[in-house]
């Protein structure tokens, strides 16, 4: 009479260890498209920058508008890709919760729960990162935008101090891709051996 059961209970276990390891791939995925998506805008920025200086050189407004634009552009697309990327964050830190109050109710084994531990401290560590990343180009371009149409030389050298710095912050952001690939894949490996 017990074994139906017992049955049940191991195919329940080895449904949700498939499941975790489809959702480990797809984040892997995921990263995959955030990397090339940082590593272009990253591009972008330094090809904007080039482009300003060269205009500046120049003293051509209209090529430094033009940059002007395509910056303020840019900049609103990074701000609802941040936005989205924190909302990611924050759904994968409930998943975590979940998961970790799962193996602490069914009485998984601490190696199993030490990992779920590590994944929620990694992934608030992410999120914090991304509500920091998102509120700095928040602040830029505010400035940017007080800055806007403005060709004196100390507005000029603050904006391509400005663009230099979402350059580091666009170079931070590749790092902390290729940190979360890392994290994912080991999510991955744990999660396959689990099965």
């Amino acid at each position: 009479m017990t074994k139906p059961p017992i049955l049940l209970a191991v195919l329940l276990c080895a449904c949700a260890a498939n499941a975790q390891v489809a959702k480990d791939r797809q984040e892997l995925r995921q990263d995959a498209r955030q990397t090339r998506d940082d590593w272009r805008d990253a591009a972008r920025l330094e090809s904007l920058i080039a482009r300003f200086d060269a205009a500046r050189g120049r003293g051509d407004t209209r090529g430094l508008a033009a940059v002007e634009a395509e910056l303020s552009r840019l900049l609103a697309n990074e701000l609802t890709e941040s936005r989205r990327e924190l909302s990611q964050d924050q759904r994968e830190l409930g998943s975590d919760r979940r998961e970790l109050r799962r193996d602490i109710a069914n009485g998984r084994r601490a190696g199993v729960r030490a990992d779920d531990v590590r994944d929620l401290r990694d992934d608030r560590r992410d999120a914090r990162a991304e509500a920091v990343h998102g509120a700095r180009v928040l602040q830029i371009d505010s400035e940017l935008r007080g800055l806007s149409g403005r060709a004196d030389g100390p507005s000029l050298d603050r904006k391509r101090e400005l663009m230099g710095e979402l350059v580091v912050l666009a170079r931070q952001e590749v790092r902390q891709d290729a940190r979360e690939s890392g994290e994912d894949r080991r999510e991955l490996r744990e999660d396959r051996r689990q099965r």
